[in-house]
């Protein structure tokens, strides 16, 4: 058994369930918010390969982010998160990297000693990039009513924007807030894990422009070790806050095809802390509402049996 799944326990099987006999490895991210770099290289991939309009490009006033967040116009989002720390908190995350990839061996398993923080300034920025997370649990395809949103053969996500209705129900649903409508026609657009490129054995636009490699895909089993693995590795560098987000199958949403290496709490990064499928209590509503509705036929029968004549 390897180390991610010694960590977490395999993912249920996504395709399987939804009707794919024969389906190819769960495909996904793992973005390394350790490693990016803020040139939203990828945002610009995104956007030139699958055409999506540009969004304002207007400056928050907050940061060096024109984007703001995820939307049916932003499926690639690079947040700049400003922090002051104080010099003797702070650790270099760039220098702790290069110092496991120039480590000896016998370092890389877990010698290495902790970094030291001299000669950093107070201000350090964390650089994020998010995009839709292709949930195990996805309340988004639990309600879409014309079938626009189905699971692929690789365990993503994707909108059939000629077949949405605009009906909006999916918006709300999603526990991240990913999921958006187009102002000018209403239908709903996110982030397909290029699946044009997957079907033709190619990696999404976003990982490729990646010059850092902070976005990485591949089958999900295998970042989930890859993330692991690194998460231990910065550990033993003295990066004590990195810890992954979105990795477990036993959270609010079954675990994430898109997941990260955060290096603070999530909701730093605007991420929910604790999300939940929205869905999660449909079940039982209808089961209770069946129960009601039962209920009141039967003492509407009763009443009118019981009426004088």
């Amino acid at each position: 058994m390897t180390h991610g799944n010694q960590l977490y326990g395999p993912q249920p099987d996504v395709a399987g369930a939804a009707g794919y006999a024969d389906a190819p490895p769960r495909m996904g991210f793992f973005t390394d918010t350790s490693v990016c770099i803020g040139c939203k290289a990828c945002e610009v991939a995104c956007k030139e390969w699958n055409a999506v309009p540009e969004d304002g490009l207007e400056l928050t006033g907050m940061s060096y982010d024109n984007t703001q967040g995820l939307g049916a116009d932003t499926w690639r989002h690079v947040a700049f998160i400003e922090q002051r720390t104080t010099v003797g908190e702070a650790v270099d995350v760039f220098d702790a990297a290069r110092r496991l990839d120039t480590a000896p061996p016998a370092a890389a398993a877990g010698q290495i000693s902790p970094v030291q923080p001299e000669g950093r300034t107070e201000l350090r920025w964390l650089m994020s990039s998010d995009v839709c997370k292709h949930c195990t649990h996805a309340a988004c395809l639990d309600v879409c009513p014309t079938g626009s949103l189905f699971r692929t053969e690789f365990g993503t996500v994707v909108v059939q924007e000629d077949i949405c209705n605009g009906c909006g129900y999916c918006v709300p649903a999603c526990p991240y807030g990913v999921i958006d409508q187009r102002r000018d026609d209403g239908r709903a657009w996110k982030c397909t894990l290029c699946y044009d490129r997957l079907g033709a054995g190619m990696e999404p636009a976003c990982a490729k422009a990646c010059p850092t490699d902070s976005i990485q895909f591949g089958p999900l089993e295998e970042l989930r070790d890859r993330a692991a693995d690194r998460v231990a590795r910065l550990h033993a560098a003295g990066v004590t806050d990195a810890r992954l987000y979105g990795a477990s199958p036993d959270d609010g949403v079954g675990g994430d095809g898109a997941f990260f290496l955060l290096l603070d709490e999530p909701e730093v990064y605007g991420l929910p802390p604790d999300p939940v499928v929205t869905t999660r209590d449909l079940p039982d509503m209808w089961r209770h509402a069946a129960m009601a509705a039962v209920s009141l036929g039967a003492l509407a029968v009763a009443s009118f049996l019981k009426r004088p004549r």
